[in-house]
């Protein structure tokens, strides 16, 4: 496919003033890749865009008129798209069978680009905003019960230094609920032994300090005189990283993955849980123990305080079972009014 100009520069704008992350940028990349090959009527989409926007008696878009000329450039094509062209889309990522949750993310891909299109007055409108997010299924995150945290900390032997590490790894992860990409990201002097405090970059580059607990910090200790040491003996080991691989370069977050999925096996829980559900749990003990909103949102470093709400309904959810085992349904005393 020919150049796209206006996607690169949008590509080029998410990662050098947005702040994204190349690996976000490059997950808009594809989005917008996929939209492209979508008009083009290109072999990948499977399906010529004019089908979809005369199909249902609607009028061809103006993109689609666009799009059967192919000598024109793919930045002029993206510029003549109308809502039609983004409807089209849309029913055409459903006859895929495409997820809500992904077919909601390509649209926000695509609003964000229009917004930007518009800000820089290459256009006078966005065609998405007329377009709805299709209607999300609530999905609850999983979290792991105290016992269960407890049980899979206990795991990773203390007594060698990759043991000491992944211990002090799932220890961090759960004690100040970083993201994954968070945690392998820090580097020595990001821990504040004294002050009891972590310091974290976070998504787009921003910076936030969340409180670590004592039992995490001597956890870390004990591994760095096993990391130190392993330092004085490998060569081009980097001194800077905390969590670090065998060779002495900074783990990656897939590793992280590989090491926790050793570990449930061995804990006897589900491997499908991923080092993702330490901090959905870190959330829920917190607001199960008084924390308010607010705090666990900065905890965690959400932009947003609805993207935080979704634990009061995990914890929610937990207070009814407990309010149901303790008061069972279908006694003489159940009038009704115990419902919550």
């Amino acid at each position: 496919m020919e150049e796209n100009v206006i996607v690169h520069d949008f590509l080029n704008y998410l990662k050098f003033e947005k702040r994204f992350s190349p690996h976000t940028a490059k997950c808009y990349g594809a989005d917008l890749e996929q939209f492209s090959q979508f008009l083009v009527g290109g072999s990948d989409s499977g399906l010529h865009a004019e089908e979809h926007i005369s199909a249902g008696g609607h009028q061809m878009g103006t993109a689609t008129a666009v799009a059967t000329q192919t000598s024109i450039r793919l930045d002029q094509l993206l510029l003549s798209v109308d809502v039609n062209s983004v409807r089209a889309y849309l029913a055409f990522l459903n006859e895929k069978q495409y997820s809500k949750a992904t077919i909601a993310r390509k649209l926000a891909t695509l609003r964000s680009f229009y917004k930007f299109l518009v800000k820089r007055n290459q256009l006078t409108s966005n065609p998405v905003m007329a377009v709805r997010t299709p209607k999300q299924e609530k999905k609850l995150p999983r979290f792991l019960e105290y016992e269960e945290v407890k049980r899979l900390l206990e795991i990773p032997p203390m007594d060698n230094w990759l043991g000491a590490r992944d211990r002090a790894i799932m220890e961090t992860l759960y004690s100040t609920g970083v993201r994954v990409s968070e945690l392998v990201a820090l580097n020595m002097d990001d821990v504040d032994f004294l002050g009891e405090v972590v310091h974290i970059r976070g998504k787009g580059k921003k910076e936030r300090i969340v409180p670590i607990g004592t039992s995490a910090l001597q956890v870390i200790q004990h591994y760095m005189e096993f990391r130190n040491k392993r330092a004085q003996s490998t060569p081009n080991f980097d001194s800077k990283v905390l969590f670090v691989n065998k060779h002495g370069r900074r783990l990656s977050a897939r590793s992280v993955r590989r090491k926790m999925d050793k570990y449930l096996k061995l804990a006897g829980l589900d491997i499908s849980i991923s080092p993702h559900t330490l901090r959905h749990s870190f959330a829920t003990h917190m607001l199960n123990n008084g924390a308010d909103l607010r705090s666990v949102q900065e905890l965690l470093g959400h932009q947003s305080l609805s993207t935080t709400q979704v634990y009061t309904h995990l914890t929610t959810k937990k207070l009814k079972e407990v309010y149901e085992h303790a008061h069972p349904r279908g006694g003489e005393e159940d009038n009704g009014e115990n419902n919550l």
